[in-house]
């Protein structure tokens, strides 16, 4: 392959938040961009970005108080920033709801640049018409009432991959703090709730997503889970002992149920010293990829970048550096058939393994 802006299909981004923010701007952050976060529909096409899973994420009430003391916390040499409470259904129904709305919205506006898919067949068709996928994505499921009425609701809006927890507890589980340094075991598994929603999202064929869980957690959603074990943003705890990573006996879990992990972006995931600051180069993406290779196989590793959600390597800086990332992944080493995988190959079979195409 001579260009390296290779197709890239991603786990991970927050992009609906940042709309549902500022809604009355929401054509120039989408359509136009504004040269702030890292998504844009220019952006995307600038950089190669085929498709990806767009979370619907609730932020807590205080979250911009709680964001910064999180950024101002993760600086340090160590930290164990404080989770906020649970929250209210109701309230974050009205948020998941109109993130759901954007996310329609966007493909209505794109004038067929986007296109919210449902199926592994779809995303590939759309792939090959040079027109952008989009996958609704639930991280934390506070919207989901514990009848799971809700969960049927947003699976006939497009719903297909899920997160039963962001950190913070739900009533189906609870999440990792973000501790550094840190394992995952921290806390008790699913709830009685959380079983019955792992078995619902088994029979509607949504993806569960590890990511955020904790490790009694995802200990129960491999025990009772039919499908892949998939984690769509987390990386190496062997590299960077953080409680958000995963732990090398998770990865083999992972392996042997033939999941797959995408790589998170996010800084203080990446870093051996868990800071979230950006100034790094490419040797801690290269050391946590060649790490989850290693332990998955060459079949099992994507990118869930989670841009608009956290800080990303200076190299990468938005959706528009996916060909730099690709051209140092050359330079370390990985050729071209590996790197299709990573961008968007292995994703599209594990989305076909677990969606039963």
């Amino acid at each position: 392959m001579s260009s390296l802006k290779i197709p890239a299909f991603d786990g991970h981004n927050d992009f609906l938040l940042r709309l549902m923010r500022e809604p009355r701007r929401r054509e120039e952050i989408w359509l136009t961009g504004e040269g702030a976060g890292h998504l844009d529909l220019p952006r995307m096409k600038a950089g190669g970005f085929a498709g990806g899973m767009f979370a619907i994420y609730v932020p807590s009430p205080r979250a911009g108080r709680e964001e910064r003391a999180v950024d101002r916390d993760m600086m340090g040499a160590q930290y164990d920033v404080p989770l906020p409470p649970a929250l209210d259904l109701a309230e974050a129904q009205v948020w998941a709801l109109g993130m759901a709305g954007h996310l329609l919205w966007m493909e209505r506006s794109s004038g067929g640049a986007f296109r919210l898919c449902r199926t592994a067949g779809a995303i590939e068709a759309a792939m090959a018409e040079d027109v952008i996928a989009g996958v609704m994505h639930i991280e934390g499921a506070e919207a989901i009432d514990a009848d799971l009425d809700m969960l049927h609701l947003f699976h006939g809006l497009g719903l297909r991959s899920l997160g039963p927890v962001w950190s913070r507890p739900t009533i189906f589980g609870h999440g990792v703090p973000f501790r550094f340094p840190s394992g995952p075991d921290i806390g008790p598994g699913l709830t009685d709730a959380g079983k019955r929603l792992v078995r619902e999202c088994n029979a509607l064929k949504i993806m569960i997503d590890l990511s955020h869980l904790n490790e009694a957690g995802f200990e129960d959603v491999a025990a009772l889970s039919d499908a892949p074990l998939v984690a769509t943003h987390s990386n190496a705890h062997a590299v960077t002992p953080s409680s958000r990573n995963l732990t090398d006996r998770q990865l083999h879990m992972i392996r042997e149920r033939d999941g797959m992990v995408g790589i998170n972006f996010a800084t203080s995931f990446l870093r051996e010293d868990g800071r979230r600051g950006a100034e790094i180069g490419w040797e801690p993406i290269c050391r946590h990829l060649d790490h989850l290779i290693a332990e998955l196989g060459e079949n099992r590793v994507g990118l869930g970048s989670d841009f608009d959600g956290a800080t990303v390597p200076e190299g990468i800086k938005d959706v528009a550096g996916l060909p730099a990332l690709a051209a140092a992944l050359r330079r370390h080493g990985y050729d071209d058939e590996l790197l299709k995988k990573i961008f968007h190959r292995n994703w599209l079979a594990v989305l076909r393994r677990t969606w039963g195409e």
